[in-house]
């Protein structure tokens, strides 16, 4: 295993740890695989469930998330065409390592709005 250093390349094709997590930590990504976690789901459902993402930045992080492996897309012919959005093996095995994060952020997410609060008024002049 690759020891893990505070030490970086910026040059993602020789970073391994950035070239692969790249994508799925975009401020989308990890949002829409844990919408995929509970199954297949269609574009526009995906959208519904997220909100305020935009058609153009949906569309940009499915196709990433599928160029990485993340996902599949897949087309059911018509009439009408359907085009279901799932996770691979990959995409689910981060999920499941992804989840415990999530919990803890959520777990000590005021915590974390007390500490900015706390910031702003000592750095506030």
């Amino acid at each position: 295993m690759t020891a893990l250093t505070a030490k970086t390349d910026n040059d993602k094709a020789t970073c391994p740890i950035r070239s692969v997590l790249a994508n799925v930590m975009g401020k989308w990504s990890s949002l829409i695989l844990l919408v995929l976690e509970h199954g297949p789901q269609r574009f526009s459902a995906i959208k519904r469930i997220l909100g305020d993402i935009t058609q153009r930045v949906l569309t940009e992080n499915l196709r990433s998330l599928e160029a990485d492996g993340y996902i599949t897309r897949r087309v059911e012919p018509g009439p009408p065409i359907e085009v279901h959005y799932e996770l691979t093996d990959i995409g689910a095995e981060f999920v499941a390592r992804y989840k415990p994060l999530v919990n803890w952020a959520l777990t000590r997410r005021e915590d974390v709005y007390a500490a900015r609060i706390d910031y702003a008024e000592r750095t506030a002049k």
